[in-house]
């Protein structure tokens, strides 16, 4: 997947001396000139409009209020300003004020330096003809509820996560592990998992739910949007668990290689992430959570409950990085979607549905993310706050590939060829240990994203080896050998049967089950080679 340009922009308060005062800088630019930092005070205005929306749009909920301003009223708000004078008068104030709070939050974001900033990165990523990745981190967790989904620059303009062919948007977090080695995939493979149902809500046909979600999100016809691939959709396999206990879905996790991990159901917020209550009488905790979708290699993880993007309170205080969002980006799992509110169920069904649809035509996650929130949009018009839930977090260093775009390169594989012994190679150095298997005998290394698998230190090359398969006859495929075929810059090093690293460079050398590779540097990562027990090892490939 090509790279887009990324701006990063992070906003923290100042201190408790100051705490109408925000410091506001960019982490990450595709200039150099680009990373400028600035001061903006949070003003009255913008608390008395952020109260208001709260009371518009989540009037059962216990309003969220920067700390510097509480205890202000809610006013009659001047939007005469961004109001069509024949619009129909039921929906003048809620889609009006959905945009002058938009609008403030953009005065309040890009001013000056920041503002020139994001447009000279704009006009960068449009002169490569790509859209700019932009990245919000907001270390202050009394502005994390505040939907900045909806900013725009001035009336008529789209909101900046709405406008895919421009821009990328997701929330992000540098309080993250390192992102472990990811695999690339050619299919979308899913667990979905119900939960417990929320208490006093309409008791649901849990397998009738499972059916309805399922079937939606395996149809992967488009519609609402026109893909890139249209006639080439990843396929898309959908497994479910309805009211597991913990030790069945971590069972189920560790048994497929899923990278979509879905789950809709009761959840209760508390500063590790809070508590997914899977059943009566099971639950896991976000940190659980967390190690066991990063331990699986899941790619994406989806909330359909209302309090996954929220942080905790206590004692009305927002909590910092207590969200089950930002937990699990905490702790490695690349994305993370989830709700700011309460969404209806069909609101759901057609956001998820649409996403899915997206993901298996091969948009990046942040992309598909946008057209699901543009057909929210379509449907539930701009007025109702549909648009605006889900949120989305996505780790600093992930490009955003759920599964790998079709490349000239890349050809059918046929159905009929004879089998090849299933091998992987996984990472020795992250204390989480995710396979990346070697499809049809054949895995590309290299630091560019669109490797099979992705090794991103300096000293590995774009397109640094190849780990491939070779037998002497073409009717039996089960006496050949694995190599590791080096055509870097810097080389690569195995680990022999003699405990001896030898370097390989611009040649070939022959794989056995357990030998240890780094790539580029003695001082890289170590990988180790297995070749799958449950299909046997054989001739030079064996133990």
């Amino acid at each position: 997947m090509d790279e887009h340009p990324s701006l990063n922009i992070a906003i923290a308060r100042l201190g408790a001396a100051f705490p109408d005062s925000y410091n506001m800088w960019v982490l990450k630019a595709p200039y150099p000139g680009g990373y400028v930092l600035e001061n903006g005070n949070w003003t009255i205005e913008l608390s008395q409009t952020w109260l208001g929306w709260q009371g518009l749009f989540s009037p059962g909920n216990n309003p969220y209020c920067v700390p510097c301003h509480q205890g202000v009223s809610i006013p009659d708000l001047d939007i005469a300003m961004v109001t069509p004078a024949d619009a129909p008068q039921p929906q003048i104030y809620s889609a009006n004020l959905m945009q002058y709070l938009g609008i403030k939050l953009w005065h309040w974001l890009f001013c000056q330096q920041i503002g020139t900033a994001f447009a000279q990165s704009q006009g960068i990523a449009i002169g490569q003809g790509k859209s700019l990745r932009l990245r919000l981190e907001i270390r202050d967790p009394d502005l994390i509820p505040l939907p900045w989904e909806i900013v725009q620059s001035q009336p008529g303009k789209p909101a900046i996560s709405l406008d895919r062919e421009v821009l990328l948007f997701s929330r992000t977090s540098s309080d993250v592990n390192p992102l472990p080695p990811q695999r690339s995939e050619q299919s979308i493979k899913i667990l979905l998992v119900l939960g417990q149902n929320i208490p006093g809500s309409p008791q649901l046909d849990l397998q009738q739910e499972s059916r309805t979600i399922a079937q939606a999100l395996q149809n992967t016809v488009p519609s609402g949007f026109n893909p890139p691939n249209r006639l080439n959709p990843a396929s898309c396999q959908v497994d479910t668990l309805v009211q597991p206990t913990p030790r069945e879905l971590i069972a189920a996790l560790e048994q497929r290689q899923y990278n979509l991990f879905f789950y809709a159901g009761h959840g209760l917020p508390a500063d590790n992430g809070g508590l997914l209550m899977l059943n009566e009488l099971g639950s896991l905790n976000g940190t659980e959570l967390a190690q066991l979708l990063v331990r699986c290699g899941v790619k994406l993880a989806v909330f359909n409950s209302c309090w996954g993007a929220r942080p905790f309170q206590h004692q009305q205080q927002a909590v910092p990085r207590s969200s089950l969002a930002e937990v699990l980006l905490h702790h490695g799992v690349p994305a993370v979607l989830a709700m700011r509110d309460t969404i209806a169920d069909r609101e759901a069904l057609s956001f998820i549905q649409t996403l899915t649809q997206a993901l298996a035509h091969r948009l990046s996650i942040d992309g598909a993310v946008t057209v699901a929130r543009q057909q929210l949009l379509t449907v539930y018009k701009y007025n109702q706050p549909a648009w605006t839930l889900p949120i989305l977090y996505m780790h600093p260093e992930f490009n955003g590939e759920l599964v790998r775009p079709l490349g000239d390169g890349d050809t059918v594989v046929p159905m009929h060829l004879p089998p090849i012994p299933a091998a992987y190679v996984r990472s020795l150095s992250f204390h989480t240990n995710p396979d990346f298997p070697i499809s049809f005998g054949k895995m590309r290394v290299g630091r560019y994203a669109n490797n099979d698998l992705v090794v991103g230190e300096p000293s590995v090359s774009k397109y640094h080896a190849e780990i491939i398969y070779r037998s002497a006859s073409p009717s039996d495929a089960s006496n050949g050998v694995y190599y590791l075929c080096d055509s870097s810059s810097y080389g690569s090093y195995v680990l022999t049967r003699e405990n001896k690293w030898v370097k390989v460079h611009k040649q070939e050398f022959p794989l056995q089950s357990g030998m240890q590779i780094k790539f580029g540097s003695e001082d890289g990562q170590i990988l180790e080679f297995r070749i799958d027990r449950v299909s046997g090892e054989r001739g030079a490939g064996s133990d």
